[in-house]
């Protein structure tokens, strides 16, 4: 049995705390669930995204793909032609993966990439 049973969640460390807030309320249209001066918390049932502010964070991500968030959502096409009319720009265009999934890329304004993910599978 695994000593690891799930994943709490995901802090984004930033110098610049209003703009991914702008970004990630504002564009993605994510609901907040916590917003303080230094700490921004969204949530979906037990699991959380949120964006701080931390002393040894400055300027943007320096190896952006080295993380990448997944963000699910129901219809790829639809939410990547939303974003694309709020000027969002894209990395990847939705293509459909080997596992019959879908998936789009873009970044945030920090450089962090998010991936938006329709798993079919599971609907």
């Amino acid at each position: 049995m695994s000593m690891i049973n799930g994943i709490a969640g995901l802090i984004i460390w930033t110098d610049n705390l209003e703009v991914l807030l702008n970004f990630y309320r504002d564009v993605l249209q994510l609901v907040p669930h916590s917003v303080k001066s230094d700490f921004v918390s969204f949530r979906w049932g037990d699991t959380r995204l949120n964006i701080g502010t931390h002393s040894e964070i400055k300027g943007l991500s320096k190896d952006r793909f080295r993380i990448m968030i997944n963000l699910r959502v129901n219809d790829v096409r639809n939410v990547h032609n939303s974003l694309e009319e709020r000027g969002v720009a894209f990395i990847r265009p939705p293509e459909q993966e080997h596992w019959g999934g879908w998936i789009c890329t873009l970044s945030d304004p920090d450089g962090n990439i998010i991936q938006l993910v329709q798993d079919d599978r599971k609907m």
